[in-house]
């Protein structure tokens, strides 16, 4: 009897024991069961559908904010960078795939003459990623923009819902299980195209200024506590250059760790738990990750 696998021919790129190092920011992480770059929308339904349905997967975009163990991932990866890049804007309206760079949103909106997505040039991953965390920079958020997604499920059906179903918080969102983001529809506000194109020129000057933006890392290791940062915190506890292997907490920005010296994803995962050990122990202050960890120890 064929399988599901089997009858199913892949239009898109199907690789196997793919390591992930080449996918994620920090240039870390061991290799995938498989692969899957799907060459659209459609193709990426009928594959989802071929998947069994206890199948584990994993989405990944640009690779920021996610460590990938050494161990690597038993299962399948969906790579949305290159795909899912459906991109339009009509009025105040702005169409975005899952696989859509969060600073072209933030670039082709303000050249539409639209204001609210600046932010989203601080922010280096794909929409896909900042709809399933609230991604936020300079303070703005990607939720409070949403009129509207488009998820998929494991059976690789689609459905489109609104805002009223999730809830959302700062890093944080809440919605129906076992759904995936495919596409979402922003509404922005009318603003001046030279006014929007030079107020992300400046976010963008101030990010080089002051994060580590030439080092392999994974943007914000840490959310900020209420009322805190998490760089303010690591950085009085005595931690800015402290290293362990090839990690190092960055002097430039306590809040980000890099890959400083071909780092492995333990000496990456192995940081992160001893800054947050020390900052608990000096500060009292028990920091939680925003960055995801993901797979198995090797």
């Amino acid at each position: 009897m064929m399988t599901a696998m089997q009858t199913y021919l892949p239009r898109g790129e199907l690789l196997n024991n793919e390591s992930l190092a080449r996918y994620t920011t920090w240039r870390v992480g061991g290799v995938a069961k498989q692969l899957y770059k799907p060459a659209d929308l459609e193709d990426l339904v009928a594959f989802v559908a071929s998947l069994p349905a206890d199948e584990p997967v994993m989405w990944l975009g640009l690779g920021s904010n996610m460590l990938v163990r050494d161990g690597g991932f038993n299962g399948t990866v969906i790579a949305t960078q290159g795909c899912l890049s459906g991109f339009s804007v009509e009025g105040n309206l702005v169409f975005a795939g899952a696989g859509v760079a969060c600073a072209k949103v933030a670039r082709e909106s303000a050249r539409s003459g639209l204001s609210g997505a600046g932010f989203l040039a601080g922010i280096p991953g794909t929409m896909g990623g900042a709809l399933a965390m609230n991604a936020g920079a300079f303070g703005g958020e990607t939720w409070p923009l949403v009129k509207a997604v488009t998820t998929i499920d494991i059976r690789g059906e689609l459905r489109q819902r609104d805002p009223s179903d999730y809830e959302f918080g700062y890093r944080h969102v809440n919605g129906p299980d076992g759904e995936w983001f495919v596409s979402c529809q922003l509404k922005l506000e009318q603003g001046d195209v030279e006014a929007e194109q030079a107020s992300i020129k400046a976010l963008l000057a101030k990010r080089g200024a002051t994060q580590p933006t030439g080092k392999p890392s994974g943007g914000s290791t840490f959310r900020n506590p209420d009322g805190d940062y998490a760089a303010r915190l690591i950085e009085q506890t005595g931690l800015k250059g402290y290293r362990i292997g090839g990690a190092c907490v960055s002097e430039k920005h306590a809040n980000f760790i890099i890959n400083d010296d071909d780092a492995s994803a333990d000496d990456i995962e192995s940081l992160i738990g001893y800054v947050r050990s020390q900052v608990e122990k000096v500060q009292g202050v028990r920091l939680q990750t925003e960055v995801h960890i993901v797979g198995d120890y090797k």
